[in-house]
C-alpha cells in the first residue's frame, strides 16, 4: 500500500520492501507478519515493532546509523516527518546555508538528523527535558553530527522562544511539532481510545513522555504563547512555523497573528494515510 499523501519528494511514498528495510535494520525482520491480504506488513500495534520499522527508513539515508532511545520516548513516523522538511524547504525556496531552530526535539532529535540527512541543513534544537536532550546528544555523537546540529536547553516550562534566542541566532525558519493534550488524564484518555480503535489494550503504539504528549492549556495555549514570543523577536526567523493537529486551532491563531504585527500568514496541509494534519507558518 502506497503512503498516500505524502509530498512527491518523500522517499517513503511507495509501498514498504520489507526486504531492503531488514537489510537495513535486521531487529525488524521479528516482526515482518503476511497479513490476510498476503501482503508482508507489520502488527502496528505493537509498539517495538513500529519503532523497528521506523528505525529501518531512517537508516535508509547514509549519514544516519545509530537511532537509540528509550521505549517511553515518542517514536516518530518517519515519513510524516520527513513530509514536514520537505514543506520547509519548499517554504526557503532557493535559499542557501539554511539554518533551522527545532522546538521541542525530543529525545530522537528527529527533525534535525531529517533536515540534515535529506538536505545537509543546519540546526540548533531544544527541549525542556534534560534526559530528553541528554539522548539526543548521544545520537548526534553517535552518528558524528556535532558540527550540524546544536542542542539548547529551555528551563522555564511555559516558555518556547523566551531565554532560547541569543543575540547572534539568525533561522531561516523555526519548526515545531506541539504537544496535542491538555493534561496527562487527557492523553491517557485519548490513548484508551486508540487502543480500542486497534483492537487491543496496547500502550499508545508509538509511546510518549509527558513533555511530549501535553502542555497545559493543550495545542491551542502552547500555539499562541509560540505566536506572542515570535513577535517579540520577529527577526529573528524569516519563517515560523508550527504542525497544527486541531483545525479550530488555526482560525483562532490567524486571527491572533493579525493584531501582533504578522505580514503573512498561510496553512500548509499535510496527509499521510488517513491522518490529516497541517503546517501553519507566519513571518513579520
Amino acid at each position: 500500500m502506497k503512503n498516500k499523501g505524502l509530498h512527491p519528494n518523500n522517499r517513503f511514498n511507495k509501498r514498504y520492501d520489507f526486504e531492503v528495510l531488514v537489510k537495513q535494520n535486521p531487529a525488524l525482520k521479528e516482526f515482518v507478519i503476511t497479513n490476510t491480504y498476503n501482503s508482508t506488513t507489520i502488527d502496528f500495534s505493537i509498539p517495538q515493532a513500529v519503532k523497528e520499522l521506523n528505525k529501518a527508513l531512517l537508516f535508509s539515508y547514509d549519514n544516519i546509523s545509530i537511532w537509540d532511545f528509550p521505549d517511553e520516548n515518542l517514536c516518530p513516523p518517519i515519513p510524516g516527518r520527513l513530509d514536514y522538511i520537505h514543506h520547509i524547504n519548499d517554504l526557503l525556496g532557493n535559499e542557501k546555508n539554511i539554518k533551522i531552530l527545532d522546538i521541542g526535539t525530543g529525545a530522537t532529535c528527529i527533525y534535525p538528523l531529517l533536515g540534515v540527512a535529506a538536505y545537509n541543513w543546519n540546526f540548533v534544537a531544544t527541549d525542556i527535558d534534560l534526559d530528553a536532550l541528554d539522548t539526543a546528544q548521544d545520537i548526534i555523537d553517535d552518528n558524528h553530527l556535532t558540527s550540524k546540529i546544536e542542542l539548547r536547553q529551555q528551563f522555564k516550562e511555559e516558555h518556547i522562544l523566551k531565554d532560547i534566542l541569543e543575540n547572534e541566532d539568525s533561522f531561516s525558519a523555526t519548526m515545531c511539532n506541539p504537544p496535542f493534550y491538555k493534561s496527562a488524564e487527557e492523553a491517557q484518555g485519548a490513548n484508551k481510545r486508540k487502543s480500542r480503535n486497534l483492537g487491543n489494550n496496547a500502550v499508545r503504539n508509538f509511546s510518549g513522555n509527558n513533555n511530549e504528549l501535553w502542555y497545559v492549556g493543550g495545542e491551542k495555549a502552547f500555539l499562541h504563547t509560540y505566536l506572542y514570543e515570535s513577535s517579540l523577536q520577529p527577526k529573528k526567523s524569516k519563517w515560523f512555523t508550527s504542525l497544527v493537529s486541531k483545525k479550530e486551532n488555526v482560525e483562532s491563531l490567524k486571527a491572533s497573528s493579525k493584531k501582533l504585527g504578522v505580514t503573512e500568514f498561510k496553512t500548509i496541509p499535510m496527509q499521510q494515510g488517513n491522518k490529516v494534519t497541517r503546517i501553519v507558518c507566519w513571518r513579520f
